[in-house]
């Protein structure tokens, strides 16, 4: 069997179909398992012992110039990758018209994805062939419930956080080693506006953990030196800050945190999937669906009347807003004590 899996991006959507590929290689040994995936998101699924393929492609980048040399150069090459690929089953885990046309241009004969009143563009049901309900509420179960169209028994969620960043650490990475004292990573951005936790608030809870002996660190994605510093500044001392230039140096720097805070975005979700300890601060989101999977504790949110609008904003709203700083700090703090009591730390 020949198994294509069409999730391109983000990071955090790209983490909860991880379980998936797992699922699907332990049950199919000698099947070949390719992935389709955004090139900027490569570096997270490069050298996974359970891909025999991985497929890029540049659809933000050909947006921004569809009739530039380079454009068509790099569509003729996706085509000819998967006509070499020619995968004879997709698994559409996005269910919009992007990975609709992805999965008709693979040129599968069994197109798996979501029914049409489940999926984020509900007319791109035209492109697959084999419509599933789902099972369950949070993203990862309704992942998993594709297999149901290859008759295969997920089983408990494995997200192989052991066979991610497999290859020689990056030497980007190298103030996260295992030499400096561990500590608490804080990692402010997301791609809402309206899903990071104000940096005030945040230099609050680092002065808190800082109180109680626990190092504090603070990483941003490439675009987010300003938020990372309006966070070190606010923590008044209590918090320095580290670099994560690349996918991998992020990776190396998650495995090797005593716990990571943050809201619902990619660098949480990938932390989880590690097996390090995290904090996540929900807002416009339902952890039932979106928070760090099987472990509830490791969510905050406040429930309000206009709670998990699943709208994206320009600011943070009352839902961060009436998340203490205080009970922030308390519940990270009670997260690594129970980690370091039951020697689950890597540090």
């Amino acid at each position: 069997m020949r198994v294509l899996i069409v999730r391109t991006g983000a990071l955090g959507d790209i983490v909860h179909g991880l379980p998936v590929l797992t699922a699907l290689r332990r049950a199919h040994p000698e099947a070949w398992i390719g992935w389709l995936v955004e090139e900027r998101w490569a570096p997270l699924l490069a050298g996974h012992a359970d891909l025999d393929s991985l497929l890029t492609v540049g659809l933000n980048s050909w947006r921004q110039r569809p009739f530039a040399g380079r454009t068509w150069r790099q569509g003729r090459e996706l085509l000819e990758a998967l006509d070499r690929a020619s995968p004879e089953v997709v698994l559409d885990l996005m269910g919009n018209h992007k990975a609709g046309i992805l999965a008709g241009l693979s040129g599968a004969s069994q197109r798996i994805g979501l029914a049409r009143r489940f999926r984020r563009e509900p007319s791109s049901a035209w492109w697959i062939n084999q419509p599933v309900v789902p099972r369950g509420v949070h993203a990862v179960e309704r992942a998993l419930c594709l297999l149901d169209g290859l008759e295969i028994e997920p089983g408990p969620a494995d997200f192989g956080g052991e066979k991610l960043f497999t290859q020689p650490e990056p030497s980007a990475a190298e103030p996260a080693t295992p030499h400096e004292e561990p500590f608490a990573l804080l990692h402010p951005g997301a791609g809402w506006e309206n899903k990071r936790y104000p940096a005030a608030y945040w230099g609050q809870v680092a002065r808190k953990l800082a109180a109680a002996g626990v190092a504090v660190r603070v990483a941003g994605g490439p675009a987010e030196d300003d938020l990372v510093a309006r966070v070190v500044a606010a923590s008044q001392g209590a918090a320095r800050r580290i670099e994560a230039a690349t996918i991998p140096a992020l990776g190396h720097l998650l495995r090797h945190s005593r716990i990571v805070l943050g809201g619902d975005t990619g660098p949480i979700h990938l932390a989880h999937a590690l097996g390090t300890p995290v904090l996540c601060l929900m807002g416009p989101t339902d952890p039932a669906t979106h928070g760090p999977y099987g472990t509830p504790r490791q969510a905050l949110a406040v429930h309000l009347p206009c709670s998990f609008c699943h709208q994206r904003l320009n600011s943070p709203r009352a839902c961060l807003w009436n998340l203490a700083p205080r009970i922030v700090a308390e519940r990270a703090l009670e997260l690594v004590a129970s980690h370091s009591e039951h020697g689950y730390m890597s540090n």
